[in-house]
């Protein structure tokens, strides 16, 4: 999560009207406002190389992907977030007129960072599993070639498969695998840079 900026105590209502005026993003939590920071060179292309998969992969169906433009409201807490892309098939079904703010997507991707992976990988997480729609969360390393799958099961509970160089990301909710090392390509990992 960001840091929390000046304004606390506000309603869902008015951190809407807030950000909807605002120039910078801000995640919103039990009336608190946090700043969103800017990324690095690796977590842009990151993000940019999974969107454009999905993108590409989901061309001629009835899906859409977003980008960390788009808001997600966790609606069983209230909470408000910018994941780096999230996928819906089907109608995406908005929060309100502006259509800013998701409330049913199927996939949600993270990139992790040294200031949000812990976020990322435990309160973040937990609200997303509350939200019925998500069944697929994607944590992807900008450290090493890795990522972190994870599928919700008929029975609630949550699977793990962890990728690395040479294998493939099976979204099976959306129909869409995609290689691990298309991900990474030209991702700079420490001092060296992947082709």
């Amino acid at each position: 999560m960001g840091h929390p900026a000046r304004r606390t105590g506000l309603s869902p209502a008015e951190y809407l009207a807030f950000e909807r005026a605002s120039d910078q993003k801000h995640e919103y939590a039990n009336g608190e406002i946090f700043a969103m920071s800017g990324c690095t060179r690796a977590h842009s292309l990151l993000a940019g190389n999974l969107q454009r998969e999905l993108g590409n992969a989901l061309l001629d169906r009835a899906c859409e992907v977003h980008t960390s433009d788009l808001r997600v409201k966790i609606t069983s807490t209230g909470r408000y977030v910018y994941p780096d892309a999230s996928v819906v098939c089907g109608a995406p079904a908005f929060e309100d007129a502006e259509l800013d703010t998701l409330i049913n997507p199927s996939v949600i991707v993270e990139v992790l960072s040294d200031s949000s992976e812990a976020y990322d990988r435990g309160d973040k997480f937990a609200q997303y599993r509350s939200v019925p729609s998500i069944v697929e969360y994607v944590l992807v390393s900008q450290k090493e070639v890795r990522i972190e799958h994870f599928q919700r099961q008929p029975d609630g509970r949550w699977l793990l498969a962890i990728l690395g160089p040479g294998m493939q990301l099976e979204l099976e909710s959306i129909g869409v695998v995609v290689d691990v090392d298309r991900v990474y390509r030209k991702v700079p990992l420490g001092p060296s840079e992947l082709d």
